[in-house]
């Protein structure tokens, strides 16, 4: 199959399935006399992985040694659940950034008249650079 249908099967653009073939994460695809990468199953099965790796928030990083673990059946699953509350970790340390930054906003949103005049807390907040946290 070519890359165009090898995307649309997995749901991977082509320029992220030369990416991928690119740094490495899957092997450089099979070419016909004509030049055309070319996709088979165990490809797709890859990419399938990869993409859903992906949008579970994982990092290039962690889906080459998920993608190392997957294809080794001698694993340990203690090494993939190592992987996965990392990651967990990590998502939740984002949620918190991201609950303060919403925070600071509605604060910030709330004290903000809205109308014709020209005084804005946010505008000031941005302009400060003081380094300090906002509420």
């Amino acid at each position: 199959m070519n890359i165009g249908e090898a995307a649309e099967a997995t749901g991977v653009t082509p320029k992220m399935i030369r990416h991928y073939e690119a740094i490495g994460l899957i092997p450089a695809a099979g070419r016909t006399g004509a030049g055309y990468r070319t996709y088979g199953p165990r490809d797709l099965s890859t990419l399938g992985f990869i993409r859903r790796a992906r949008d579970l928030g994982f990092s290039i990083a962690q889906i080459r040694e998920l993608l190392a673990l997957w294809q080794d059946r001698a694993r340990a699953s203690a090494d993939v659940k190592r992987i996965a509350g990392a990651h967990i970790d990590e998502m939740k340390a984002k949620m918190r950034l991201l609950e303060e930054m919403v925070r600071t906003l509605e604060h910030l949103s709330a004290h903000c008249h809205g109308d014709g005049r020209p005084d804005c807390p946010i505008l000031d907040r941005l302009a400060a650079g003081d380094g300090k946290d906002c509420c």
